[in-house]
Order: structure tokens, then C-alpha cells, then sequence
């Protein structure tokens, strides 16, 4: 019988529910827990310039993840290309949060579903909030299992450009990545330091994506703060990292429900290394 493979990942898994989860990324919401057992983790830009996590996990599921924070207009769009995934998120702006309930998402966020969050007493609020993922997906029994998003898994390709270090910066935050030829993969840090997990393991992935977006303002702003929308329906430019070099090519991704591909100039597709991925958007 041959084994199945993570389309998120390109490792052994066999299809499995579907979970994304919004993590802060507050200097006080480090060190993040379970972070390291994502298959994907996007780096997105919030209201002041400051950035903010989704983990998606399919092919393993914690035991408790965090910390949790609130959801936005865009992920909606964003996260239909698993079809129907679970979304564990702290709430919304009401508008937001009239969007996502009325969207095809099975949104599970601390207001709805109280039972499957916790806070951490140990921890400075708002960034104590932590999710039981088990019990979230109890509570979605037809969560869309991992299928293919568009991403290609193989071997290196030629024609990458040697690289050690890269980052992208918002106006209060930067997330960089230098690769580590001990460990084969690229490790991440937040605003210059090493980014950890709450069990001590340095973040990072085997493969990291540069995508560059139009970052417009959302329809549903904040009071204080210009809230962007994350455009991830479109084409452009996303620079791939892995093996220690960076390879340019196109992303195209048609509506909310297609795949995305990333095609390199010989009309190819793009191979990513097996393992956990990161996509870090960037204002184009």
C-alpha cells in the first residue's frame, strides 16, 4: 500500500482535518507554543505595521497552541483555499465577525467557543490565550481534510542564488531567516532575535516563501490603526528559500478557492523541500 503524503508538506501523512489558528506576535506572546508542530506558518502584517502568525496543522495536532489573538477581514479569502478548515481565533471586529460566522470557515473563536480555550495566569493579558485543539476539532467534525493548495515538493532545482540571510520588515516588525547548513533548514527570528519555542527549539523551516501582495486598507477598520487587506487572490513576484539559495518566481493564485502555484521563468514548477513551509507576505 503506498503511503500518503502531506500536501502541505511533502513528508508522510495521511489526509487529515484541516486547522488554522491565529497567533500572536507580540514581543509579550513569545516564546510561542507549538509553532514548531505547523506544516505551514504565514507571516502576515496587522493594524500599526505589526506582524502576526497563522499555524496550519494537519499532519500533527498539539496539545495546546498559542498564544491565540483575533482574526481579520482578508483571512476569509485567505484560508478558503483548504475549502472549509477550521479557524480558532480570540473574536473580531463585529463586522469581521458577522463575515467569518456567515463565510463557509467552521470558525470556533474564544467567544463562541469558550470550552476550547484557556488562559495562562502565568502570562501578561492579552497574550495568555491558549487553544486545545482537540477539543476545537471535536467541535468541527466536517473540517476539510489537508488536500493539494498548489504547492510541488522535489528536489533542489538550479539556478538559485546562494543566500544566508533574508527578512522582510513591516513598519514595527521584521521577520528574518538565516539558513543553517548544520540543521538544513532556515532558522526565523522576530525583530532581530532568535525566534524559540516555548520548549526551547529555534523556529524555522525547510522552506520560506517571499510573497509580494497589495496590502490595500480593509473595508473594517480599527479605530486607531489602518487595518490592511492581505490580497492572496492575484499574481506577482515570491521569492523561494531553500538549501541555502533563493530562486525568483511568479505566484498566481485565480479566486478564494483555487490553489496557489509559484512557476519559475523557464515556465516550471517550483519544487519546495519537504517539511514544514513558511509564507511571509510582503507589501509590493
Amino acid at each position: 500500500m503506498k503511503e500518503s503524503t502531506s500536501p502541505f508538506t511533502g513528508l508522510p501523512a495521511d489526509p487529515a482535518p484541516v486547522l488554522a489558528v491565529k497567533i500572536d506576535n507580540a514581543s509579550k506572546a513569545r516564546p510561542h507554543t507549538a509553532v514548531e508542530d505547523a506544516d505551514i506558518v504565514f507571516v502576515e502584517k496587522v493594524e500599526g505595521g505589526m506582524s502576526r502568525l497563522i499555524g496550519v496543522y494537519s499532519s500533527q495536532v498539539p496539545e495546546t497552541v498559542g498564544p491565540v489573538r483575533s482574526a481579520r477581514e482578508y483571512n476569509v479569502e485567505q484560508l478558503r483555499t483548504f475549502d472549509r478548515p477550521a479557524l480558532a481565533y480570540s473574536g473580531a471586529q463585529a463586522g469581521v465577525e458577522d463575515l467569518i460566522q456567515k463565510s463557509p470557515l467552521y470558525a470556533l473563536s474564544n467567544d463562541t467557543f469558550p470550552s476550547g480555550y484557556y488562559r495562562d495566569e502565568g502570562r501578561e493579558p492579552p497574550h495568555n490565550l491558549f487553544l486545545n485543539p482537540d477539543k476545537v476539532l471535536d467541535a468541527a467534525p466536517d473540517a476539510s481534510l489537508s488536500s493539494d493548495i498548489g504547492f510541488r515538493f522535489g528536489d533542489k532545482p538550479g539556478g538559485g542564488e546562494p543566500t544566508k540571510e533574508r527578512s522582510v520588515k513591516y513598519p514595527s516588525a521584521e521577520t528574518g531567516f538565516s539558513w543553517s547548513e548544520k540543521e538544513k533548514r532556515w532558522l526565523a527570528s522576530f525583530d532581530g532575535k532568535p525566534a524559540t519555542s516555548t520548549d526551547g527549539e529555534r523556529l524555522g523551516g525547510k522552506t520560506v516563501v517571499i510573497q509580494k501582495v497589495d496590502m490595500p486598507p480593509s473595508d473594517f477598520q480599527d479605530p486607531t490603526n489602518t487595518t490592511p487587506y492581505i490580497e492572496t487572490v492575484g499574481k506577482g513576484e515570491a521569492t523561494v528559500l531553500r538549501d541555502g539559495e533563493a530562486f525568483e518566481t511568479t505566484w498566481e493564485r485565480t479566486d478564494e478557492t483555487a490553489d496557489t502555484t509559484f512557476t519559475r521563468p523557464d515556465g516550471t514548477r517550483m519544487p519546495f523541500d519537504p517539511g514544514q513551509v513558511w509564507v511571509v507576505y510582503e507589501e509590493r
